[in-house]
């Protein structure tokens, strides 16, 4: 059975070596000083290690059952549920207004890994209404947000974002869902949508939908779009529950993965529902919560690889074959572990060096969403904005790849149940669907993102690693190693975003067909500069003799390997870029 560890002190490196979150203007960091974050992370990671992974397999195993119109999740889930919400994990970075704890979101994205390597299935019940409050606090009314916050951030209720129906899921102008007028200002809700997680289940005692409709006479374009808040159980004026809602779960999925969680068809049969912001500004208010949930799913790509790398280096450690070619390393055994062989350690170090420059990539973005949301900075905004796409689309490919290469270390064993590493692939899979296909978020990046603001956003990234590059020339060893394969890179990127404005205007598909290796290679800029900056963070680290010397060298050996045999890659998504669109275009669609 696999087994799971909360890599507490590589997150407190991130959050105070690199990022510095203790010094940092941002209103609340002043208060997240290392043994603030590393007591929090500790007990989120006991959490994750005691109750939520050990029920990882079984909710595999077992699935959701839909009984006479209620689903039941599988053994333990609910005590699970429990947990986290008596712990307040539900609360974390929620609004103190209405019962949160107000803690950074950087905080909530670094425990969020832990729960999300320790079962998925779980953590995803706790991301959606994490998304559902952001919404509902942006957008609703003030009746709306006394009437449903409260409850959901305390966790008795959940809450659910149904945008996709049988007909449609990125063009969402496609919705059939209605939305008609009754005559005390509610709204009767009618249609079907598919593929919502947590839909329906037996862990809270409500569930708040917030449900995309058309209003009579709507335009019949994403212009045309609501958002509607549907509870499950209507709620009385003094909070208590009422009558049960026409909404139900008319059917269970059936999946690849993250099978502990509740994928629902849900129907809404003139359901009672309430306008959520100004009418057809729907898709407005859910990109409201887009930033935060596509970054939750960047997290939970590299999560399961975190996991996965664990069990593979267990494995690598214990598993007995061959003898080193330079000699026998265990004489004592009747083989080596497997772990000697480079072919292993290259996999293994391909594993690790994704991992801990995602975690960064990632903390870091999760920093941006706190200064633009805590102080108004509009650069941090616009230059959030910008990685998003990079964060979901390259995280949650590579994410998915490190739980390839750990099932791979394993060899047969990986491939067996018994192991666990053939769910952490089939649970990973998902990451790189939703939320916005990869091949949408690349789209994003290339056709809104990148052009936004004249370029503004853009140019001002590849000035900020000029910066660091400029700034850290003068020391030759960070020079050697680090400073100029990231200088390297960065002009791959920089020659990929001019051959687009160059030729995007002249013939689109040039553009969008080098799209997908675009998002990539912005992807390993973005590691490369992650793994530079934590270089340097190691290296004073060392100079000042305080810590752990064997996990700092560790960081530099890591980075090193990302630099000399990942980051290369972006002269290979460079000259695909440049191939333009005739080898993706040419071949006539009746000829596939």
């Amino acid at each position: 059975m696999p087994t799971y560890s909360a890599p507490v002190r590589d997150l407190q490196f991130v959050l105070h070596d690199l990022l510095g979150i203790a010094g940092s203007a941002v209103p609340g960091y002043d208060e997240m000083d290392r043994e603030t974050t590393g007591a929090i992370l500790e007990e989120a990671g006991k959490l994750a290690e005691q109750v939520l992974q050990p029920l990882n397999a079984i909710g595999d195993a077992q699935g959701c059952r839909l009984e006479n119109g209620v689903v039941r999740t599988p053994d333990g889930f609910r005590e699970a549920y429990d947990a986290l919400r008596e712990g307040g994990w539900l609360s974390l970075d929620a609004d103190p207004e209405y019962g949160g704890q107000g803690m950074p979101y950087v905080l909530e994205t670094a425990a969020g890994e832990i729960f999300a390597s320790a079962n998925i299935s779980m953590a995803i019940y706790k991301g959606l209404t994490h998304g559902a409050v952001s919404a509902l606090r942006a957008h609703g009314s003030e009746e709306q947000k006394a009437t449903y916050l409260p409850k959901m951030i305390e966790g008795a209720w959940s809450g659910t974002m149904n945008l996709t129906e049988p007909q449609c899921g990125t063009d969402l102008g496609l919705i059939r869902t209605k939305a008609v007028p009754n005559d005390d200002g509610s709204y009767a809700i009618t249609g079907q949508k598919i593929w919502i997680s947590g839909g329906e289940q037996d862990l809270t005692e409500n569930i708040i939908h917030l449900v995309l409709a058309k209003l009579p006479g709507a335009p019949d374009t994403t212009k045309g779009i609501s958002l509607f808040v549907v509870p499950k159980f209507l709620v009385n004026e003094d909070g208590s529950l009422g009558m049960r809602n026409a909404v139900t779960c008319g059917g269970l999925e059936k999946k690849m993965g993250i099978h502990g969680n509740a994928t629902c068809v849900m129907n809404y049969d003139g359901a009672t529902g309430w306008l959520v912001g100004e009418p057809n500004k729907g898709m407005r208010a859910m990109f409201t919560m887009m930033n935060e949930a596509r970054l939750a799913v960047a997290v939970q790509g590299f999560a399961l690889g975190e996991v996965a790398y664990q069990n593979a280096v267990g494995f690598a450690r214990d598993r007995l074959q061959g003898r080193d070619v330079t000699g026998a390393q265990a004489p004592d055994k009747p083989a080596d572990p497997i772990i000697v062989h480079p072919d292993v350690r290259r996999n293994l170090m391909d594993q690790k060096s994704v991992v801990e420059g995602a975690r960064a990539f990632a903390l870091w973005g999760a920093m941006l969403i706190d200064r633009a949301h805590r102080t108004g900075d509009a650069e941090a905004e616009a230059l959030i904005s910008l990685l998003i796409p990079v964060l979901k689309g390259f995280l949650t490919d590579k994410g998915f790849e490190t739980t390839v290469l750990a099932q791979q270390t394993l060899g047969g064993s990986g491939f067996t149940k018994e192991w666990g590493l053939e769910q952490f692939v089939r649970d990973a899979r998902i990451a790189m669907i939703y939320e916005g296909t990869n091949g949408i978020q690349s789209l994003d990046l290339v056709g809104r993102k990148l052009g936004h603001d004249g370029g503004k956003t853009v140019m001002g990234f590849f000035e900020m690693v000029k910066a660091f590059i400029r700034e850290n020339e003068g020391d030759e060893d960070l020079g050697r190693d680090f400073l100029d394969p990231l200088k390297a890179a960065s002009k791959d990127l920089q020659e990929a975003a001019m051959y687009f404005m160059a030729e995007g205007m002249k013939n689109p598909l040039n553009a969008l067909s080098g799209s997908y290796d675009f998002m990539h290679l912005f992807g390993q800029v973005c590691l490369g500069l992650v793994w530079a900056r934590m270089a340097k963070a190691a290296k004073i680290a060392l100079a000042s003799g305080q810590g752990d010397r064997a996990f700092y060298e560790a960081k530099l050996a890591t980075g090193r390997y990302y630099m000399a045999r990942q980051l290369p890659a972006t002269g290979m998504h460079l000259a695909r870029i440049r191939s333009g669109a005739a080898p993706v275009m040419t071949l006539d669609a009746a000829s596939f």
